[in-house]
């Protein structure tokens, strides 16, 4: 399959089950609104290494927010709700609660389960902390130096779908760079989904295991252009370069139409080849295969 001069791979991206929650941040203004959600984030690209896979959902206009605050959301996906619960509790006290002016609400109130989360973070309040229910929800509200913060008693916690990627191979890096700009721009458009790495886009994309026995991933050989001369690759000859964009999302739906939009965004002049990752259905159960995607 052919889209324009991009060769798409006959190859399936491989994802695996995880569990998220929706975070919605508010704060006095939409500056604030990023501080808090770009610190709640950091250190979120890999549950590699990193407690949780975090990224930004979208933004939220003050019509749409429970306080008539600009806001925005971010979804952080983890391995199981005990993981997410303390990734996510530990985040919100260092890094929104710090963070001036904002608040937090609960993003999947029809969720099938949830955990404490303005529960645990009241006794920071040291006793003057006070609740109040407003519509059947819990809010805490714990006193801080700018006035208040209100954050919302518990979280929902639903399970979705990590590591849904595709591979862009071009021919030299600041082609690639301008291809997953397009894709991450396209893919910042829609619901339900994030891309978890630095600014969407994955470089150092790795494999299950290692030669070296304390690492439980490392470097993905195959896909190094550095390489190709030394073992077996699977990158096309006339790239020279490739990027990874890794897609979490809620569900199937979310993330293969997430891969379908990036991938035509990113194709175009000097993008010789659209792959994927997999490791040949052993990692995980999801499987989206490029070309019945794009068809």
């Amino acid at each position: 399959m052919q889209v324009g001069n991009t060769l798409i791979v006959d190859t399936f991206a491989e994802a695996f089950r995880m569990v998220y929650t929706r975070v919605l941040i508010t704060a006095i203004n939409e500056r604030w609104v990023d501080h808090a959600v770009r610190e709640l984030c950091g250190y979120g690209s890999s549950v590699i290494a990193c407690d949780a896979e975090a990224g930004k959902e979208r933004d939220w206009s003050a019509s749409e927010t429970p306080d008539g605050r600009p806001g925005a959301s971010a979804l952080l996906f983890a391995f199981s709700p005990d993981a997410l619960a303390k990734a996510v509790v530990t985040r919100i006290g260092q890094c929104v609660m710090t963070c001036p002016s904002t608040a937090v609400f609960n993003g999947l109130h029809h969720a099938e389960s949830s955990f404490a989360l303005g529960k645990h973070l009241r006794y920071f309040g040291d006793g003057f902390q006070q609740s109040k229910v407003i519509d059947g929800h819990r809010y805490w509200r714990i006193p801080v130096m700018d006035g208040e913060f209100l954050v919302e008693e518990s979280l929902g916690v639903a399970k979705g779908i990590a590591g849904g990627n595709f591979l862009i191979q071009s021919t030299n890096q600041a082609l690639g760079l301008a291809a997953g700009e397009r894709a991450i721009d396209a893919i910042a458009s829609l619901a339900n989904v994030i891309t978890p790495f630095p600014g969407g886009l994955v470089r150092s994309g790795s494999k299950v295991g290692s030669r070296y026995t304390a690492l439980k991933a490392s470097t993905a050989d195959a896909w190094c252009p550095t390489l190709r001369s030394r073992m077996d690759t699977l990158i096309e000859p006339a790239a020279n370069c490739v990027y990874e964009i890794v897609i979490d999302g809620s569900d199937e739906q979310a993330v293969s139409l997430a891969l379908r939009v990036g991938i035509e965004a990113s194709v175009g002049s000097g993008i010789v080849a659209i792959a994927a990752g997999n490791y040949g259905g052993r990692l995980g159960k999801f499987h989206f295969h490029l070309r019945k995607i794009m068809q």
